[in-house]
């Protein structure tokens, strides 16, 4: 007669062989006894496993199914499937006692805190509690060994690191416009120079993007500047860019716009990561959001400060006329030659003030977004495509508030000496006055409409070049 933990041991034996049947019948997904990487790829989308964001289900299927076609014929059968989780959950066992530092049998918030910190990472109490969320299915506020199994299974990391990593996902894409609070490196992204990479894919995708959607944002400007004297509509205005200088006009001011984000980018990046590290001081705790504000607004100011010339360059190349100026260079000398070194900083106030409340409700509505769909999703990891409506959105809201701001700026960098004597004021507050006393509240918001159309447009193409180039340059999304 069997003995009472050898007959338990075989009941769960069985139960552990019925659910593996489940899971690789749920992989199945046109039940031909075998697995091929079309099965893999539309199972991992219909199972929504929590770790794998939208995004990358392609990939990770590739991964997964490099460790289950043990023979390489390009299928799956199940006795491959249970050899790779057998396997698999050793090193799953492994890494989950690695983590339970005092060998109780569960994990909880300090162990994973402490776990980050030996890759470089440091998380607040807070991320790390999201963290435990999405594994905590019994709601004790702790990961236990089914837990942890049956969350990561699916999960083809071959190291603690690579585990971690999946566990903990984000992502770095432009959306089109100016972002004012720059995204963290980890430490191990630093050292490694993996950091300048994504710094690389994000300016490429910021060219393409900015060079495709250029002629909205140049009928953008002369809706701000000339929209109220002209009576230029979206439709007049783009007529009228056609007939004065041809279909190349309509890309007037796009090369100083290109050309100043490898500076730009690199300057906020360098002025945000000092000052973080003056934030933190001694301490290695992560930066709290309100921290990150500051950090990204003060990182916004200093390099908006250093390259804002080309700001009002790039104004007054889009605005001019043919044969006006003769290429950058020469905007640059003519400017300087007749208005001064200081017409290179007109509008620099109202630019300045515009970094707060554009940076404030971008992250704010940006993090509340995010936050109400992992609550609503029990705590699944938001995709990319989530990430990109969050970040448009948020960017949006962001926009309403600075553009009147934003458009007083562009009206002061476009005056010359010339409209300066014709009675129009050269300061902010008077600039401000003047448009509501003729335009009303209207005249603040002129061209956001072609500013917003430029959104989706600006958004599909950053996403889909900042996807080929950071591939190309080996650069994974952690």
């Amino acid at each position: 007669m069997p003995s009472e933990e050898q007959s338990e041991a075989s009941k769960a034996a069985d139960e552990d062989g019925q659910k593996l049947k489940e899971l690789f019948k749920k992989l199945d997904v046109n039940q031909d006894g075998r697995i091929d990487i079309d099965d893999l790829t539309s199972a991992l989308d219909t199972m929504n496993v929590p770790q794998v964001p939208d995004h990358a289900q392609k990939e990770y299927a590739q991964k997964l199914f490099l460790k289950y076609d043990k023979d390489k014929d390009g299928e799956i059968d199940f006795s491959e499937f249970v050899n790779y989780v057998r396997e698999h959950e050793q090193h799953l066992k492994l890494y989950f006692k690695k983590i339970d530092t005092n060998e109780d049998g569960t994990i909880d918030v300090s162990e994973i805190r402490e776990s980050f910190r030996k890759l470089g990472v440091h998380i607040d109490t807070a991320e790390a509690e999201k963290l435990l969320m999405r594994m905590d299915k019994d709601g004790t506020l702790k990961i236990d060994w089914n837990e942890w199994r049956e969350f990561l299974l699916l999960t083809p990391g071959q190291s603690l690191k690579d585990i971690l990593h999946y566990w903990r996902h984000s992502s770095i894409i432009d959306i089109g416009e100016n972002s004012l609070v720059p995204d963290d490196f980890t430490e191990k992204e630093l050292q490694t120079g993996m950091w300048w990479r994504h710094l690389v894919a994000g300016g490429a995708a910021g060219a393409v993007s900015r060079t495709a959607t250029a002629p909205l944002d140049r009928l953008k400007i002369l809706l701000q500047v000339h929209g109220s004297r002209k009576n230029i509509s979206i439709k007049s205005g783009f007529q009228h860019m056609l007939k004065e200088g041809g279909y190349m006009s309509m890309w007037r001011g796009n090369g100083i716009n290109v050309i100043k984000i490898a500076p730009e980018s690199a300057l906020k990046f360098m002025a945000y990561e000092q000052i973080k590290t003056w934030i933190k001081g001694d301490s290695n705790r992560d930066i709290h959001v309100f921290e990150r504000l500051l950090s990204g607004s003060a990182a916004g100011a200093i390099s908006q400060t250093i390259i804002y010339p080309m700001e009002v360059l790039k104004t007054r190349l889009a605005l001019r006329k043919t044969g006006q100026y003769n290429g950058v260079f020469d905007c640059t000398m003519k400017i300087f030659k007749h208005e001064g070194a200081k017409a290179f900083y007109k509008g620099y106030i109202p630019n300045l003030l515009g970094i707060i409340p554009y940076a404030g409700i971008d992250l704010a509505i940006y993090e509340t977004l995010k936050k109400s769909y992992s609550a609503r999703n029990k705590n699944k990891d938001p995709g990319i495509f989530v990430l990109l409506a969050c970040g448009t959105t948020s960017s949006t809201c962001g926009q309403l508030a600075s553009y009147p701001l934003a458009l007083v700026r562009t009206r002061l960098q476009a005056q010359a000496k010339a409209d300066v004597k014709g009675g129009i004021p050269d300061n902010m507050t008077g600039l401000f006055r003047t448009i509501i006393r003729e335009e009303g509240p209207r005249g603040l918001y002129r061209g956001i409409t072609p500013n917003f159309m430029k959104v989706a447009p600006a958004v599909s193409i950053s996403y889909v070049v900042y996807e080929q180039v950071r591939k190309a340059l080996g650069v994974s999304m952690t």
